[in-house]
C-alpha cells in the first residue's frame, strides 16, 4: 500500500473543498485533496446553475403568456422541450467547466482519487491502494439527497434533481415529493415549460417560510399554477406500465388516483458522513452520528478535524460553504492556532415566481431574543406602484425590529425582486442599522423597493419611533 504524510488532507474537492485547499495552502505546502466522486461542485453540476437555467426557460415562457395583459399578442407560444433541455446541459458543462479548470490548476501531486474512509484519527485509507497519515483533517464531502422508503416504489421512474439535467426532452408530467427549495423551483419550472405538475408536502411547510400569513399567501399563490398540498395525505405510490400511480387524498375532491410520467423526490439532502467510518476519527458526535462542531471555527470539539460545507449541514448554501471552507482550510493550516471566522448574516433565498427571501433572524428567534419586545412591519405588494406597472403585484414583507434600541433584525418575504430585496436588508443587519437609519437611505421612484420602504415606515411606527405613515404620501409619488 502506497503511504503519504501530509500536514493537512482535505476530504472533498467541492465548494467547500476547494475553499478549505485555498486557504490551507497559504500555511502549508504539504496537503491533499482527496475526491471520491467526479470533479465539479454540486452548485455547478446540479445544483443552483442548471436549476437556474431551467426557471430562465419557464420564465421565458410565462413572460410570453402574461403579455396579453399589456395588449400585447404575441400567438401560441410552443415550447420545445428538447431546446430547452439542450441549452440546460450545455450552459450547466460550461459552468462545471469552469470548476474542472480550477481543480486542475491545483498540482498533481495534491490531488487523489478515491473513497476516502478513517483508519484512525489520523490515517485515512483512499480506495484500496493509498494510506494519508495527516496531521490536521478538513471533511468537506457535501451532501446527496435523501430519499423516503415508500417513495422507492416508483422504481425506475424515481428521480431526484441531479436527474432532471440529464434530460433530452421534457415528460408530460411530473409528481414533485416536498415543496422545499427544490421542490418549488424545479416544480414550478416544469409546470411553466408545459409539464402536468402535482406537488405533494407534509406538515403544511412551503420552503423556508416560517410566519404563517406569508405562507398561506404563498400556498395559494402556488395553487394558482399547479397543485400543491402541503400537508398531504399519500395512501399509496406504485410503479405501473404507464408510469408512477399515486393514491392521496385532495382536500376537496376526496379519494384520488393519478398516474405521471415521474416522481420527483425533493425531500430534502443528507450529509455524506455516514460512509467515512467517522467513529474511527474519535470525535463526538449526535444522535443521528453526525460529528458536532463550532459553528464559528469549524472545528469538532478539541480535535484537529474540522467540518465544512453541506457535509455539517448546517448552511446548505454555495455562499456559506465558500466561507466555511476558508475558516476551516485557516485554521486547519495554522493549527493548533484556531480562530473564529467571519460568519454572515443568514440569507436565504428562492427562485420561484414569486421569490422568496429570508433574512436575518426568524420571528421566532426575535421574539426569544427580545422577549416579546419587538415589533413587525408589513407591506402588501398588490398595490404597490412598480409592482403593478410590471404586472408582479403579488406578495407579502415583513421586517422585524428591537424595541428600544430600533434595531433591524430580519424579514421574511414572498414577493417580486426578493432576491435584490433580501440583500439590502441583509447588509443592514450585518451592519446594524437601526430601522430609521435605513429610512434616511435613498429610494427612487419608480421601483419596488418603495414597497420595503412603506414596510420600514410601518414598523418605525411600530416600534413607536416613527409617525403614522402617510396615506397616498404625495412626496413618495404615486404607487410609491
Amino acid at each position: 500500500m502506497d503511504k503519504r504524510k501530509v500536514d493537512v488532507a482535505i476530504i472533498g474537492a467541492g465548494t467547500a473543498g476547494m475553499g478549505a485547499y485555498r486557504a490551507a495552502s497559504k500555511h502549508t505546502k504539504s496537503l491533499v485533496m482527496i475526491e471520491g466522486g467526479p470533479y465539479g461542485t454540486t452548485c455547478a453540476r446540479v445544483g443552483c446553475m442548471p436549476s437556474k437555467l431551467l426557471i430562465a426557460a419557464a420564465d421565458s415562457a410565462h413572460q410570453v403568456r402574461k403579455a396579453p395583459m399589456f395588449g400585447v399578442h404575441p400567438g401560441d407560444a410552443r415550447i420545445d422541450g428538447k431546446a430547452v433541455m439542450k441549452r440546460v446541459r450545455e450552459e450547466r458543462d460550461r459552468f462545471v467547466s469552469f470548476v474542472l479548470e480550477a481543480v486542475e490548476s491545483f498540482p498533481e501531486e495534491h490531488r487523489l482519487r478515491g473513497h476516502a474512509r478513517f483508519l484512525s484519527p489520523h490515517r485515512i485509507a483512499v480506495g484500496d491502494g493509498v494510506e494519508v497519515e495527516a496531521e490536521r483533517v478538513v471533511i468537506a464531502t457535501g451532501s446527496r439527497p435523501n430519499i423516503p422508503e415508500f417513495l422507492k416504489e416508483a422504481k425506475d421512474r424515481l428521480i431526484v434533481n441531479d436527474d432532471v439535467f440529464e434530460w433530452d426532452d421534457l415528460p408530460e408530467s411530473v409528481a414533485v415529493f416536498g415543496p422545499g427549495i427544490i421542490g418549488l423551483e424545479l416544480g414550478q419550472a416544469l409546470s411553466r415549460l408545459g409539464v402536468r405538475v402535482r406537488m405533494f408536502g407534509v406538515s403544511g411547510g412551503v420552503g423556508p417560510l416560517q410566519e404563517d400569513a406569508i405562507r398561506q399567501y404563498a400556498l395559494a399563490t402556488f395553487n394558482e399554477e399547479f397543485a400543491l398540498d402541503a400537508d398531504s395525505r399519500v395512501r399509496s405510490v406504485e410503479r405501473t406500465g404507464d408510469g408512477v400511480r399515486i393514491r392521496f387524498t385532495d382536500p376537496e375532491r376526496g379519494e384520488m388516483t393519478e398516474t405521471f410520467d415521474y416522481l420527483l423526490a425533493a425531500t430534502g439532502r443528507r450529509p455524506n458522513v455516514d460512509s467515512l467510518d467517522i467513529q474511527n476519527a474519535d470525535i463526538a458526535q449526535d444522535d443521528q452520528g453526525a460529528p458536532l462542531f463550532d459553528h464559528y471555527t469549524l472545528r469538532c470539539g478539541d480535535s484537529h478535524i474540522f467540518l465544512a460545507g453541506d457535509a455539517n449541514n448546517d448552511a446548505p448554501l454555495l455562499h456559506e460553504a465558500a466561507d466555511e471552507g476558508r475558516i476551516a482550510g485557516d485554521n486547519a493550516g495554522r493549527y493548533p492556532d484556531v480562530r473564529a471566522g467571519l460568519r454572515r448574516v443568514p440569507l436565504g433565498i428562492v427562485f420561484t415566481d414569486p421569490q422568496i427571501a429570508t433574512v436575518g433572524m426568524t420571528l421566532r428567534e426575535v421574539d426569544e431574543r427580545c422577549k416579546g419586545c419587538y415589533a413587525v412591519g408589513e407591506v402588501s405588494f398588490e398595490g404597490q406602484g412598480r409592482s403593478r406597472v410590471i404586472g408582479a403585484n403579488k406578495g407579502l414583507l415583513h421586517v422585524y425590529g428591537e424595541r428600544g434600541t430600533g434595531l433591524f433584525l430580519g424579514a421574511e418575504m414572498f414577493g417580486p425582486a426578493a432576491e435584490h430585496i433580501g440583500h439590502l436588508l441583509a447588509w443592514a443587519v450585518q451592519q446594524r442599522m437601526t430601522v430609521s437609519e435605513m429610512l434616511e437611505m435613498p429610494f427612487y421612484h419608480p421601483v419596488i423597493e418603495e414597497g420595503l420602504r412603506s414596510a420600514l415606515r410601518d414598523l418605525n411606527r411600530n416600534l413607536n419611533i416613527g409617525p403614522q405613515p402617510v396615506e397616498r404620501c404625495l412626496d413618495c409619488g404615486p404607487g410609491g
